[in-house]
C-alpha cells in the first residue's frame, strides 16, 4: 500500500465509496439520467475544491517528478507509476499562488484521452451533488471566456469550487481541447442550413465549436449553455409546432450546471415528439463507463472533445452535409 490506511483512507459510507491506498473504487455507479454528479473534494491552501469523481482515476502521495526543459510554467514534470508515462500538474501555480511544495497527494484523472496528474494538498471525501445545485459564476465575478471555474456548490457549510479542468489543460496545450486544425484538412466543402443545437456550458468551447461548425458548413446553429436551456428551447418549439424546422440535431457536453447532457438526454428519448432527433454527446468523458451510459440512453454517437473533425464527419452522417 502507497500510503498509510489510518491516514489517507476515506471511507463513505452512504454511497459505498472508499479511496484506499492508490485507487478509487466505485461500487456503486450513479444511475442514468438523474441529473447527478460525484465530487470529490480537495484542499489546496486550505480551500475547498472539487473535482467530478467520473474524471479520477486514483490518487497516489506526491513523488518526485523529472522536469521538462522549456515546459510551461505550471507543469512539474512527468513520473511513470506502475509504466505510466503521466504528466504531473502545479494546480497552485495554475491558480497563480506560487509553485507547490513537496507533499502532499496527486489527483491522476484522465479526460480528452489524457492521463494528468494534479498535485494538491489533500482530499476530504465525496459528494452527491445535483447540478441543479451547481451555481455558475456570473460575468458580473469572472471573464467567462478565461475562467477556469465549472461551478460553486455549498457542502456541509462550505463553499466548494468545481474547477474546470479541462480548460486548465487546455491553457497548457491548446490542441488538447479542440483539434482545430483538423476542420482544414476536411477541404471544400458544401453549405448546410439543417438546424442544429448546442448545449455546452464552457462560453469558450461553445464559441469555438460554432466556428469550427461554420466553416465546416452549417449555418444554422443555436447556442445554448447548459441541458436546461437547450431543453427550455427544444419545449419552446414543439409548443410551437416548430420542433422539426428548428432542431433537426443536438450536440451536448455532459458535465454542465442546472441539467447535465445525460439528463438531457433522457428527457428528449421520453417524449415522442423529440425522441427521433439525433444526439450526439461532445464532451472530454467519454470513457468506456460514460459511453456504456450514453448508449443506453440513446445517444446517437459519442466523441471525445479534442476530435472536431469527426465531429463533422458524424454530423454528415445523421443530416447528410459533405
Amino acid at each position: 500500500m502507497l500510503f498509510r490506511k489510518q491516514k489517507y483512507d476515506i471511507i463513505v459510507a452512504a454511497r459505498n465509496y472508499t479511496i484506499r491506498g492508490d485507487v478509487m473504487d466505485t461500487k456503486i455507479l450513479l444511475e442514468n439520467g438523474t441529473n447527478e454528479l460525484e465530487v470529490l473534494e480537495f484542499v489546496l491552501d486550505g480551500y475547498a475544491y472539487g473535482i467530478n469523481v467520473a474524471k479520477v482515476k486514483e490518487i497516489i502521495p506526491y513523488q518526485e517528478t523529472v522536469p521538462v526543459p522549456h515546459a510551461n510554467p505550471c507543469i512539474e514534470g512527468i513520473f511513470m507509476p506502475r509504466d505510466r508515462l503521466i504528466t504531473a500538474i502545479d494546480l497552485r501555480n495554475c491558480l497563480e499562488r506560487g509553485p507547490s511544495k513537496p507533499g502532499g497527494l496527486y489527483i491522476i484523472t484522465n479526460f480528452n484521452k489524457l492521463d494528468i496528474a494534479f498535485h494538491v494538498d489533500a482530499v476530504r471525501r465525496i459528494h452527491r451533488v445535483s447540478w441543479e445545485n451547481i451555481i455558475k459564476p456570473g460575468a458580473e465575478l469572472f471573464n467567462e471566456e478565461e475562467s477556469i471555474t465549472t461551478g460553486i456548490v455549498k457542502l456541509e457549510g462550505r463553499l466548494v469550487i468545481i474547477l474546470d479542468f479541462e480548460k486548465i489543460v487546455t491553457d497548457i496545450n491548446p490542441e488538447t481541447g479542440l483539434r482545430i486544425s483538423e476542420i482544414d484538412e476536411l477541404g471544400t466543402r458544401g453549405r448546410s442550413d439543417v438546424p442544429i443545437l448546442i448545449a455546452e456550458d464552457s462560453v469558450l468551447l461553445n464559441r469555438l465549436i460554432v466556428n469550427c461548425l461554420k466553416k465546416a458548413g452549417y449555418n444554422n446553429l443555436t447556442r445554448t449553455y447548459n441541458g436546461m436551456e437547450a431543453y427550455e428551447y427544444i419545449m419552446e418549439c414543439k409548443n410551437q409546432g416548430t420542433l422539426h424546422e428548428d432542431v433537426q440535431c443536438i450536440i451536448t457536453d455532459i458535465e454542465m450546471p442546472m441539467m447535465d447532457g445525460h439528463r438531457l438526454i433522457k428527457l428528449v428519448k421520453e417524449d415522442p415528439a423529440a425522441r427521433e432527433i439525433p444526439i450526439i454527446i461532445f464532451s472530454s468523458l467519454v470513457n468506456d463507463e460514460m459511453k456504456k451510459k450514453g448508449e443506453a440512453l440513446g445517444a446517437s454517437a459519442q466523441l471525445s472533445k479534442p476530435e472536431i473533425g469527426n465531429l463533422v464527419r458524424v454530423i454528415d452522417g445523421l443530416v447528410g452535409n459533405a
